[in-house]
């Protein structure tokens, strides 16, 4: 059995809420798996030949949503990779059931007031601009925490270096490997 065998035939695709570090995490645990990292919103980005912030302004979230299941499709067609996806991706019903069926997802969790604080810090993400970071987020745990609740794995990241998240999330793949085996 190669390091690879199940988790890794499959997809590793990081949910969370914005600011949780589903980038920053995900490079690092796509160095220490040996898989490529693909970042969903660099792909959007990319696909659309415009920020997120301007698919918002220009065409809204619907557009915007719709835009990002059809990317999220394509990457999860490649070989295996770590996917830092989206923060509201996973709560979207039909991109919620693309990563069901061809990824693992895992879903970073963290303090609400930690976040605030990482979010606050910089203002290109539409869904904040202009508003109170934590409010925003108390919404987003009410609306998405549901859909999160079925991720295949979950762990808490806290607020500490992304390392000790990338370790816990290697023991976590390690544990759900054997249960699904």
């Amino acid at each position: 059995m190669t390091a690879r065998t199940p988790p890794y035939e499959k997809t590793i695709a990081l949910v969370g809420l914005m600011g949780v570090g589903k980038s920053s995490i995900g490079r690092r645990l796509a160095g220490a798996l040996g898989l490529p990292f693909k970042d969903a919103d660099t792909e959007i980005e990319a696909a659309a030949g415009r920020s997120i912030s301007e698919i918002f302004a220009l065409f809204g979230e619907p557009a915007f949503r719709d835009g990002e299941r059809r990317v999220i499709g394509r990457l999860l067609d490649e070989p295996p990779h770590v996917l830092a996806t989206g923060g509201g991706a996973f709560a979207q019903d039909e991109t919620r059931a693309l990563i069901k069926e061809k990824a693992i997802s895992v879903w970073l969790k963290a303090d609400l007031e930690v976040l605030a604080r990482r979010v606050g810090r910089r203002d290109h993400r539409p869904l904040i601009a202009g508003k109170d970071p934590l409010e925003v987020l108390r919404a987003h745990e009410r609306d998405r925490y549901p859909a999160f609740q079925t991720a295949d794995i979950v762990v808490e990241t806290g607020d500490a270096a992304h390392q000790v998240a990338v370790d816990a999330i290697l023991k976590a793949l390690a544990d759900h490997a054997k249960k699904t085996a």
